[in-house]
């Protein structure tokens, strides 16, 4: 241990800066990420409160959605948060196929939304039921339990097709007619 803290005390601090390490399509999807989450609030004039429901999935979409949270997509400084309440939610973000377990749950959340609500399909499985379609276990598609205002399709989709989704929803809350489409296409 005292050899290694020798040779830390020794050599310093030695590193590159980050930007050697961004790739320039990153830095252009960091570049719309910031003029959509911009939009979104000129759109909406105050902060923008999610919840997010897993009703079935299998958490690749709630890994993508928890990456928009970090500090390269930075959605809080943008004035959008995730909430855990659905009295205190502008839109819900649904994402897996409604088991059957989970839709009362679904339903009950959805009714404690304030009005005006949006909801937002995540991934293929909301979207379509995905490969686990309809069974015995399984509703399918979220439409089938709630409203759904936009979809997002992918399996799972990247935080930028996430954030074009919540923009989409705010667009169409603001009356103007978007649709969502899939950025990796």
């Amino acid at each position: 241990m005292w050899k290694t803290l020798k040779q830390i005390v020794k050599t310093g601090m030695r590193s590159e800066s980050g930007a050697a390490f961004v790739p320039a399509q990153e830095a252009e999807s960091a570049a719309e990420a910031g003029r959509i989450q911009e939009e979104i609030l000129s759109i909406l004039g105050k902060a923008l409160t999610i919840r997010q429901v897993d009703a079935g999935s299998c958490n690749g979409c709630e890994l993508e959605i928890h990456a928009l949270n970090n500090a390269y997509y930075n959605l809080e400084g943008y004035g959008i948060k995730f909430v855990a309440s659905p009295r205190h939610a502008d839109m819900l973000l649904v994402t897996g196929p409604v088991s059957r377990n989970m839709e009362l749950a679904l339903r009950r959340t959805y009714e404690a939304t304030p009005e005006p609500k949006l909801v937002v399909a995540i991934g293929d499985c909301a979207c379509n039921g995905g490969i686990f379609g309809e069974s015995y276990a399984c509703i399918g598609r979220v439409d089938r339990v709630i409203p759904v205002d936009v979809s997002v399709p992918g399996c799972p989709p990247d935080p930028l097709a996430l954030l074009q989704g919540i923009l989409a929803a705010v667009h169409r809350r603001d009356g103007q007619n978007t649709t969502c489409r899939d950025s990796r296409k």
